[in-house]
């Protein structure tokens, strides 16, 4: 049988056998080292349930939308484009609009008693583009990198997708257990960087004491590690501000990681760097080497948003709302949990880290949950090592009031059932 000529003059029977063999060809084989210590599927999972409206959903760490202030941004978004395109619809200087910069310079002055020099602050894009430029920037292969353990996950995978050797420390009721630190690094441990949520952790919900602040300064200083601090939830603090920032006291040795995700919107991927000069420079090379800069709209809205003063108005309206949801968890918990479980109690944030007595594995539980329309993040992938296998995290932040209760309650049906099957 003879081959038919296409119009390009290439046979259409080497066009299938080349199709056939692009649809056999193995691309994993040729996937760069790094990535197979990536993992994701978690993150993608919770992802996933974002916009599910069949099941009461705990996991994902999402604001609640009535806190997106979509009149006034509409208002700001029409007039930014009718009168100022030239900027907003425009790229940006790498480092961030120059207005920009200087709303959250004062932002920051405002909270943290310090004011960033020239050179110290850039607009990144939310808060892991922070995390994913500085292991850019700074992990070599075989790094360490030390964090709290548990920590978030998204961290976690930043540096390891630079091949850093990622090391977890304990944390208790105060924060990272700085005392086991100074042993470790009094042992021979020489992290380069040091990755630290200080103000209502996720995902447990703890804050680090004042006192662990300045001895995780100190440890700094005489090791030589750089700090980074991520504060996406430091704005949240139900009755009462957390403990002054680890980058207003120790600006030499500490990068500030800041997200509007919590407080704005997650969708305009607005947040911070702030550290030395020396390092936020390199940030800003690194950053024009992959995704150029921040949204021009989204820094302009911001901008504009935040001068009216909407931020502040609406913080106090968001700090409420996630004060309420808390307490009508910890309620729901005390009342539904089998006997041996514990929990968190946060004075901010998003979450309560939930520990099941012993020998519960609550990975292998999540297809149980699921199936009784009900979902959590488990504890595993929140440490860099073992652990975390009976643990949850629980969002409380985007859970319906009426549906808190009737959630916890199927968790617990499920971590009871466990139990009895044991």
């Amino acid at each position: 049988m003879t081959a038919a000529i296409d119009q390009s003059g290439v046979s259409t029977a080497d066009t299938a056998t080349s199709g056939n063999d692009a649809a056999q060809r193995d691309w994993n084989s040729g996937l760069a080292r790094r990535t197979k210590t990536l993992g994701g599927g978690e993150i993608t999972a919770i992802l996933a349930l974002a916009g599910a409206s069949d099941i009461i959903t705990f996991s994902g760490g999402f604001p609640d939308p009535a806190t997106f202030p979509t009149t006034v941004l509409a208002e700001i978004a029409a007039r930014l484009i009718a009168e100022d395109p030239g900027v907003a619809l425009q790229y940006s200087a790498t480092e961030g609009i120059a207005g920009v910069r200087d709303y959250v310079s004062g932002r920051l002055t405002s909270l943290d008693g310090r004011t960033p020099a020239s050179g110290e602050l850039m607009i990144t894009s939310g808060g892991i583009d922070c995390l994913e430029l500085i292991a850019k920037s700074y992990v070599d292969a075989g790094d360490v990198v030390v964090v709290e353990a548990p920590t978030y996950l998204g961290a976690i995978m930043a540096f390891r997708g630079y091949e850093a050797d990622v090391r977890g420390v304990p944390v208790d009721d105060d924060g990272l257990r700085v005392d086991v630190l100074g042993d470790l690094l009094a042992a021979g441990l020489r992290p380069k960087i040091l990755y630290t949520i200080p103000d209502f952790q996720n995902p447990t919900g703890l804050t680090m004491s004042a006192q662990r602040r300045a001895a995780l300064v100190a440890l700094a200083r005489r090791y030589g590690f750089l700090v980074v601090e991520d504060v996406a939830y430091r704005d949240l603090g139900f009755d009462r501000a957390p403990p002054p920032s680890l980058w207003s006291a120790a600006p030499d040795v500490v990068v500030q990681a800041g997200t509007f995700s919590k407080i704005f919107c997650p969708g305009f991927r607005m947040g911070w760097a702030a550290g030395p000069e020396q390092i936020i420079s390199r940030l800003v090379v690194a950053k024009q080497n992959s995704d150029q800069c921040s949204g021009a709209l989204g820094q302009r809205m911001l901008e504009e948003y935040g001068r009216a003063g909407h931020m502040e108005q609406q913080l106090v309206a968001s700090r409420a709302l996630y004060a309420r949801r808390a307490a009508l968890m910890a309620r729901a918990l005390a009342e539904h949990m089998p006997a041996g479980t514990t929990w968190t109690t946060p004075e901010g944030g998003f979450y309560i880290w939930l520990t099941a007595p012993g020998g519960v594995d609550t990975v292998a539980l999540s297809s149980a949950a699921r199936a009784r329309k009900v979902a959590y993040v488990p504890g595993r992938p929140f440490y860099p090592g073992d652990g975390g296998t009976g643990q949850i995290r629980l969002a409380y932040s985007r859970v319906s009031d009426d549906l808190i209760d009737e959630g916890i309650r199927r968790i617990g049906d499920v971590l009871r059932s466990a139990m009895e099957e044991k």
